[in-house]
Parts: C-alpha cells; sequence; structure tokens
C-alpha cells in the first residue's frame, strides 16, 4: 500500500486493523513508510499488525496487489508493472486515458465506483458510500461551523434565537447523513430529491420531503438516472423558487462519469440572504452543484453567502474514512484472492462488474464508451 499524493488527500487505503487481518489470512502486507501518517496510522502500528514498512519503491516492486485510494498519478501510473492489480477509487469513466494507459501495460485494474452497490453481497466493498457516508456527515459539521449564527434553536437571557433552515439536495447515503446530522445539530431540515421513493428515508430522519415535480427513478448503480437538458432546466427553476427560504444548503448531486449538474445558479445564490452556507460535496476540478464554486476552497460571495467547494470532505475525516475504506478494501480482495493470490472469474457479477481492465484490455463496455465520448 502506498501513500497518497493527491492535493489534500489524508485518506489511506490500509489501517493497521485490516493489516493484521489480512497478515493472518496469509497476504504479506507491504506499507510504504509514513503512508498512514495523515490518517493518524503510525509505522509502529502497522509494524505490529504483521505489515512490512518500507520505501515506495519496494512496495511497487514487491506488490502483486496496489491498493489505492485516489486514481494514480501519471508517475505512479508509468511504474506499475505488468501482472499488477490496482485497486481502488480510480474512478474510471472520468480517466478513459488511464485506464488505456493502464491496460496496455497489463495491468488489471478493479474499480469500487463500477460496483453493483444493490447487490446485497457487494455491501461490504461498497466504498462509495462508505466514503459518501463520511462526507455526508462532516458537511453538517463544516455547514455549522461556516454558518454564522446558531444552529439549534436557542432560549437566552438575550432572547430567543431561531435555529437554522437546512436544505439537503439530494437524498443518497451523503444526503441522508448530512441530513441527520444537521437534524441532531438542532437545525430545522429539509431533503429534495428526484426520486419519489426517497421520501421515506428522508422523513424517517424527521426532516421535511421537499417534493419535486421532476421525478427520475433509480439508474445503474444504486444512482439516480441522470436529467435531460430540459429536466435540468426545470429542475433549476423549481429550486430557484424554494432555495431563497433556506439559510444552509448542502448539494449532494454527482453522476458517475458526468459533469455534475448545476443546481443553485448564479442567479439563484445573489438572491440568498447574506451570511447563508452552500457546502458543495459534488465540487470537481470542472463544476460543482454551486455556481461557481472552486474544490477544495472556502469564497464568500459579493452579496455575502459563504460557498464551500467540498468534493473531497471524506479526506478531512481521514482515521475513520480510512478504516471504513480498509475494511472495503478486505471484502473485495477476499473475492478476488479467494486462495492468498489473485484470481479474477468474470463469470462472477461483482467481478465482472468491477473490472475494469483485465490481460491488456479495457474490458468494461462503459469504459470503453467513454474513451470516445466527451464528458458532458
Amino acid at each position: 500500500m502506498l501513500r497518497e499524493t493527491a492535493v489534500r488527500e489524508q485518506r489511506v487505503a490500509l489501517d493497521p486493523e485490516v493489516s493484521a487481518l489480512l497478515v493472518a489470512a496469509g497476504f504479506q502486507v507491504c506499507i510504504e513508510h509514513d503512508a498512514g501518517v495523515a490518517a493518524s496510522c503510525t509505522d509502529a502500528e502497522y509494524t505490529a499488525a504483521g505489515a512490512t514498512v518500507t520505501a515506495r519503491d519496494e512496495v511497487l516492486q514487491r506488490g502483486d496487489v496496489i491498493a489505492v485510494v485516489r486514481p494514480p498519478d501519471s508517475l505512479l501510473a508509468a511504474m506499475l508493472r505488468t501482472g499488477q492489480t490496482l485497486i481502488g477509487l480510480v474512478d474510471p469513466l472520468a480517466h478513459p486515458e488511464l485506464m488505456r494507459q493502464l491496460a496496455d501495460a497489463h495491468v488489471d485494474v478493479l474499480s469500487f465506483e463500477l460496483l453493483p452497490r444493490t447487490l446485497s453481497r457487494a455491501q461490504a466493498m461498497d466504498a462509495v458510500s462508505s466514503q459518501a457516508s463520511t462526507a455526508g456527515y462532516r458537511a453538517a459539521i463544516v455547514a455549522a461551523a461556516a454558518f454564522e449564527r446558531y444552529f439549534p434553536m436557542m432560549i437566552t437571557a438575550s432572547g430567543t434565537a431561531r435555529p437554522a433552515r437546512v436544505l439537503v439536495i439530494g437524498a443518497g447515503v451523503a444526503g441522508l447523513q448530512a441530513i441527520g446530522t444537521a437534524k441532531r445539530l438542532g437545525a430545522v431540515v429539509t431533503g429534495y430529491d428526484v426520486r419519489p421513493a426517497s421520501r421515506g428515508e428522508v422523513e424517517s430522519l424527521g426532516a421535511t420531503f421537499l417534493t419535486s415535480s421532476i421525478t427520475a427513478g433509480g439508474g445503474s448503480g444504486g444512482y439516480a438516472r441522470p436529467l435531460s437538458a430540459e429536466e435540468s432546466v426545470a429542475q433549476q427553476a423549481e429550486l430557484a423558487d424554494h432555495l431563497t427560504r433556506f439559510d444552509v444548503i448542502i448539494t449532494t448531486a454527482k453522476v458517475p462519469g458526468r459533469t455534475p449538474p448545476l443546481l443553485v445558479t448564479a442567479a439563484t445564490l445573489a438572491a440568498l440572504e447574506p451570511g447563508s452556507v452552500c457546502v458543495d460535496l459534488a465540487a470537481t476540478a470542472h463544476r460543482g452543484n454551486v455556481a461557481g464554486t472552486v474544490d477544495g476552497t472556502t469564497t464568500r460571495t459579493a452579496t455575502g453567502v459563504i460557498v464551500i467547494g467540498a468534493g473531497s470532505l471524506s479526506s478531512e475525516l481521514a482515521t475513520s474514512s480510512s478504516h471504513m475504506y480498509a475494511r472495503n478494501v478486505h471484502a473485495l480482495l477476499s473475492l478476488v484472492c479467494p486462495d492468498g493470490v489473485v484470481s479474477i472469474d468474470l463469470r462472477d457479477e461483482v467481478q465482472r462488474a468491477v473490472v475494469v481492465c483485465r490481460d491488456g484490455a479495457v474490458v468494461n463496455e462503459a469504459v470503453r464508451t467513454a474513451e470516445t465520448t466527451v464528458i458532458a
């Protein structure tokens, strides 16, 4: 396992606890020196778990399976060798050229993003959900810290402060965690989703469900299907009528392999009250759900609205995120290495779904399509 090199990335693919489980199962675990420091996982803890802590070059030389959190950068991709297996959140639909490079190098690649999340036996491997859960929790904490008034109702000798009004757009794993956490912090919370089936989940957390006239059932992999251009315009207009009623807006709408939908337009942003907070969990290098959002950056608009680009919030909760992610890695390794050796079986529906590259070819149809498609 290697130290992550992406900017602001503090997570690690294996923690000492899971390293010990792998060693007990007969695996040899090699950890790059100081790989887990940012996630509060020390070299001494890895050594006590039975892992070998060594230099990066030796990990790459000895490793048959390389577990990562983020897609490898160009330097790491060039260092991977024929016959190795790469496992991680490699975002293959957004990086088809990288997948082709790894296939040409005869590196097998398994992507957690492609996991069939609705299969019950795949849930222990669902790294997308485990990381979304920490991001959603953290989003509510970040929003409360940025909001310049009380989150709960406060009755004091100086008078009563009303609770913050929070809207969470998107009732997936991240959204539901944000809703639950904001409720526990004392806010009045509303959830919005284009999937009518989300109403019960939102209301079960004590939040109000904001009805949408645009409805979309679940798409592939447990996500909502992408809206058409006409539906997106109608959604923006519909949301604009509601958003000015809220003090805090948390957006979570991601579409794998595509630019996130714009939900809070520049005009809507300008109409929000000064001091309002927008936390954009879908922020990417290209765009987010909120107009003008910059991933990893907090800005204040000319009208006084605080916009937080928060596409990597799970990294800010690095210890918990890494612990859950490591368990996802362990579950996937247990499937593809039943006897301690990589033995990918494409007849198995879970393995067939997550395998991107195999034996020198890009075998995932969606990734092959992405190679010739401009992300929109």
